[in-house]
């Protein structure tokens, strides 16, 4: 699936030249406290046995407490994708931006 979601917006920076990989930086300082926040609620949901990742299911890397490579992934490539997405539509249609009154 994530791969799916990189092919689906990531062509968006290259043909639209959305620009949310040159600021690369801004868009990590907005994704990294949330993806933090929900990373940590996944590290105690797992160690405390409230639910697991299914190592069928998942490439087999795993970081602390047994969360999948894919879950780190997820919170990085589908805020990411997301911004790409809005930043695509503000491009084309530039009369849905914030503050456009007609």
């Amino acid at each position: 699936m994530l791969a799916f979601t990189v092919v689906g917006s990531f062509w968006l920076e290259i043909f639209l030249k959305v620009g949310v990989m040159r600021r690369i930086k801004r868009a990590l300082l907005a994704i990294l406290p949330t993806a933090t926040i929900f990373l940590i609620w996944d590290y105690y949901a797992v160690t405390s046995r409230h639910w697991f990742f299914d190592e069928q299911q998942v490439v087999g890397i795993f970081g602390p407490a047994g969360v999948p490579l894919e879950e780190f992934l997820f919170f990085l490539v589908v805020p990411l994708a997301a911004l790409m997405t809005i930043e695509a539509v503000r491009r084309v249609k530039p009369l849905w931006t914030y503050g456009d009154e007609q």
